[in-house]
C-alpha cells in the first residue's frame, strides 16, 4: 500500500509537471471508485490545476478550488502519461481506474492514470470543495512529519493499543502504514506488541526519532524516482518489513513474522524483543 512517503512523492511529482496545466476531458474506467456525486466529476473540466499535496495517506489534487481527492489503497497508484489515447477507455476489469488529460502551458496534452491491479476496485476518488468533506481526512490524526515531540507523547499515553497497532492507527497518527511501522520499529528497537502508553520516556524519544528519519529517508529515495513515471520499488531500503527469514542486516538473526487477519508484520528478535520470538496467530491465538 503506498503510505505517507510514496504519497508524498506523487504530490511533489504533480506539483512539479502538472500545476499550471488546465484539466480537460476526465475519463472514468470504474465507476466504483467514486464515491461521490455532486459536484460531478465532470465539473473538474476546464479548471486550472493549481496544486497538489497530501492528506495521510490521501492524494490530493487542486484544481482551481474543487478538489480531486484519492486514497490508493493497497495496490494502487498515479501514473503520469506523455501521449494518452484520445479514445476513451471501455470500462472493464482492466488497471484503469480514471484518467485525466491535460493541456500544459506550453501545448502538450499529457495525462495522468489512477490504476489498480485486480478485479476488484478499493482505491477511491471523491471530488469535493473541501478536503475535510471526505470522511477519511476528517478522522485523521495530527501528520507523522508534522506531530511534535509532546504531541507524540501525548498520543501514545492516550492509547492501551499495542505499539504497532498505535502507529498504523489512522486517527492518531496519520501517514504511517504496515510497512514503515515495522521499519520504524526496528530503527527504534522496540517490540510491536510493547503497550504504547508503557513505553518509558526515553523509548518514546527513540520511536520519535526513528519515526521521523525513516519517513524522511523514504520521502527521499521516492522523490528521486519520479515516482507518477516509474513506480519505485518501495521494499528496496527496508531491513525487515518483507524479509521473513532473511538476516537481519543490523545484527544477522533471522527476520520473523507475526501474522494476522489479512496482514503480517516482520521484526527482529534480536534487535527488537531481546531474543523472543513473538507468537504467531496462526500457530496460536495467544499472543505473549
Amino acid at each position: 500500500m503506498p503510505e505517507l512517503p510514496e504519497v508524498e512523492a506523487l504530490a511533489q511529482f504533480l506539483r512539479d509537471d502538472a500545476v499550471g496545466a488546465v484539466v480537460g476531458r476526465v475519463d472514468l474506467a470504474a465507476l466504483s471508485v467514486l464515491k461521490t456525486v455532486d459536484p460531478p466529476i465532470t465539473a473538474l473540466q476546464g479548471r486550472n490545476l493549481t496544486g497538489a499535496r497530501r492528506f495521510g495517506k490521501h492524494l490530493a489534487i487542486d484544481c482551481d478550488g474543487l478538489w480531486l481527492i484519492t486514497h490508493l489503497s493497497r495496490g494502487g497508484w498515479l501514473r503520469w502519461t506523455d501521449n494518452p489515447s484520445a479514445t476513451p477507455p471501455k470500462p472493464g476489469r482492466g488497471p484503469l481506474a480514471l484518467r485525466v488529460h491535460l493541456f500544459t502551458p506550453d501545448a502538450q496534452t499529457p495525462a495522468f492514470d489512477l490504476t489498480e491491479a485486480g478485479t476488484k476496485k478499493r482505491l477511491a476518488v471523491w471530488v469535493v470543495a473541501d478536503p475535510q468533506d471526505v470522511p477519511g481526512i476528517a478522522r485523521l490524526g495530527p501528520d507523522a512529519l508534522e506531530v511534535t515531540r509532546p504531541e507524540f507523547g501525548e498520543i501514545l499515553a492516550g492509547t492501551t493499543a499495542r505499539i504497532k497497532t498505535a502507529l498504523v492507527d489512522q486517527s492518531l497518527l496519520a501517514g504511517i502504514g504496515n510497512a514503515y511501522s515495522d521499519e520504524i520499529l526496528h530503527a527504534a528497537r522496540l517490540s510491536p506488541f510493547a503497550t504504547a502508553s508503557r513505553l518509558t520516556p526515553a523509548e518514546v524519544d527513540a520511536l520519535y526519532e526513528a519515526m521521523r528519519a525513516e519517513l524522511a529517508d523514504a520521502i527521499e529515495r521516492s522523490v528521486g524516482q519520479e515516482a507518477a513515471r516509474l513506480k519505485g520499488e518501495k521494499r528496496a531500503g527496508m531491513t525487515v518489513h518483507a524479509r521473513t527469514g532473511l538476516p537481519c542486516p543490523v545484527c544477522g538473526d533471522t527476520v520473523r513474522e507475526v501474522a494476522y487477519a489479512e496482514r503480517s508484520f516482520q521484526y527482529c528478535p534480536t534487535c527488537q524483543t531481546g531474543g523472543k520470538v513473538l507468537a504467531d496467530r496462526r500457530m496460536s491465538r495467544l499472543l505473549k
